[in-house]
């Protein structure tokens, strides 16, 4: 009778844990950050880091389905630039080639699934682009 009871209480913690663990994650505790804050107008490429905030570690293998780059924040939101995010040597860093053409404020909208969580990381990140 110990025995059971013994494993009835191990699976009770078990699953304590496990609602515990499922129970802090959230889309919130992740941001992309910006690793490029200025760049050369025309032809640039920015690289962002998807960080999980509470551990502080670089999260790889995200899904970027949402990328668009603008000029909202000098007021020209309909200026738009062409946007691909490329390859990384690095995980947890996502880089994107884009020909942006003029230089002032750009804002990077991007949109993520992290695996293993529900819901969308998005972020708008400001990038200031020189001549």
């Amino acid at each position: 009778m110990q025995r059971a009871s013994l494993r009835a209480m191990a699976i009770g913690v078990a699953l304590l844990m496990g609602m515990a663990t499922s129970a802090l994650a959230d889309t919130k505790d992740y941001e992309f950050q910006l690793l490029d804050k200025d760049v050369k107008a025309g032809a640039a490429i920015i690289s962002v880091k998807l960080v999980h905030k509470p551990s502080g570690r670089a999260i790889a293998d995200a899904v970027i389905f949402a990328k668009r780059i603008d000029m909202g924040p000098d007021g020209m939101e309909a200026m738009t630039a062409p946007i691909e995010l490329t390859s990384s040597n690095e995980p947890g860093i996502y880089r994107f080639k884009t020909d942006l053409g003029m230089a002032g404020q750009w804002a990077l909208s991007l949109g993520a699934k992290v695996q293993g969580e529900t819901g969308t990381v998005e972020n708008k990140l400001i990038v200031k682009a020189v001549q």
